[in-house]
């Protein structure tokens, strides 16, 4: 068989040096290579409610299978500018401030597209969820990462120190990516601290880009806030969101971005010519989830905190140290009673020795000797599944 010649460098963009694959989607690979429980992804093994799965076997039923208007259906525009005045007290013009991208992860990259430009600076709160950092660089701006501390008590809290914040905002940051409930930390932002942000926004008219795609998974009374609330952040916040975690429906991919007009036009230009548009019939279905009653939502979060009480204790039996999470749906953990050289190494014994894929924790820091000594569970799974993680963990032994 005759050598292929090396790919001539010049072929590829440089920025694509500047990071991996995702390390959360090859460790749901490794998962089904070796037969393991996947607590890496974050997806439910559970079915999506009934009422919005009809609601999207109708719409195709009715033939709802030809493009939506480019920047989302208007009964799901409709749907979010409903939701957010409701649940935020914000009011949205779903014709002029709304464009439906496909999922969330679309809406962070089409934005930060539309707002960045070379040598502008995004300050990121590390760990991160991985997606931040590359879409920093493909839009051509450079991430400036701020450490997020673990606690240091049970019970305690991620917090960031304000002096290295302040420093982070320099004359060339363009903005702040602000993900809370935070993925994957479990943090939730307190008012002080969003005042402290939106005050640093304000005086150095930098913009925030927020990802609140867990906002109605909340624990332990903690509340969700989004910043666009607070005086002086409405005409500068962009807030995203969408259907993935809130109804369980991962793999629809509908999300969307909310901000002011002449912003949601630069985001709707890059948007049609990323995808077009995302899903038409899901998208109606959206919007038919957007309608379900509070105790919805109530419910959904009291079944994660169950979900959460049910695999912590496993996990700090076995000898993991564990981040209590105040939202979202995964639990960050100290391996360093374990004794292994690094996250990766752990977290490759785990997935085939012990039968669970975790994600190494390094995949969430710019430099991963940072986190080196952790990894994150995801915990939306069935209790059939949690229980049976609970019995492989029994198998884990320190080295």
């Amino acid at each position: 068989m005759a050598q292929v010649p090396a790919l001539p460098k010049h072929y590829l963009s440089d920025k694509v040096e500047h990071f991996t694959e995702s390390v959360i989607r090859e460790m749901t690979r490794q998962a089904m290579q070796y037969g393991a429980i996947n607590l890496a992804q974050g997806f439910p093994d559970f079915s999506a409610p009934a009422e919005i799965k009809r609601a999207a076997q109708q719409a195709i039923a009715e033939d709802v299978n030809q493009y939506a208007i480019t920047w989302g259906a208007k009964n799901l525009r409709n749907a979010i500018a409903r939701q957010m005045q409701e649940w935020q007290g914000i009011h949205v013009d779903p014709e002029k401030e709304i464009v439906v991208c496909c999922g969330s992860t679309e809406a962070m990259i089409a934005t930060l597209l539309a707002v960045c430009n070379k040598g502008d600076e995004v300050v990121v709160f590390e760990p991160f969820y991985e997606n931040y950092g590359p879409d920093s660089i493909l839009s051509g701006a450079k991430p400036r990462f701020v450490s997020l501390r673990p606690p240091q008590a049970a019970g305690g809290e991620w917090t960031f120190d304000e002096q290295e914040l302040r420093e982070a905002f320099q004359h060339h940051t363009k903005a702040i990516i602000l993900n809370t409930p935070n993925n994957p930390t479990g943090k939730v932002f307190s008012r002080k601290e969003l005042e402290l942000i939106r005050d640093l926004c304000v005086e150095y008219n930098v913009l925030a880009i927020t990802d609140e795609i867990y906002e109605h998974i909340l624990y332990d009374g903690a509340a969700h806030i989004s910043i666009a609330r607070l005086e002086g952040m409405r005409e500068r916040t962009i807030t995203i969101n969408g259907l993935s975690k809130s109804y369980s429906v991962t793999g629809w991919r509908v999300g969307w971005a909310v901000a002011p007009s002449a912003i949601t036009n630069a985001i709707r230009k890059v948007h049609d010519f990323l995808t077009v548009g995302a899903p038409a019939p899901l998208q109606e279905a959206g919007a038919a989830a957007l309608g379900l009653p509070a105790t919805y939502y109530r419910d959904l979060a009291d079944k994660y905190r169950a979900r959460r009480d049910h695999l912590i204790p496993a996990l700090e039996r076995t000898g993991f140290r564990c981040y209590r999470p105040q939202g979202a749906y995964y639990v960050m953990t100290d391996i360093s009673g374990f004794g292994y050289k690094n996250d990766i190494e752990f977290a490759g014994y785990l997935v085939r020795e012990i039968g669970i894929a975790c994600v190494p924790g390094s995949s969430f820091y710019k430099h991963p000797k940072d986190g080196s000594q952790q990894v994150r569970f995801a915990f939306c799974k069935r209790p059939e599944t949690l229980d049976e993680a609970s019995q492989r963990l029994e198998k884990l032994t320190r080295t």
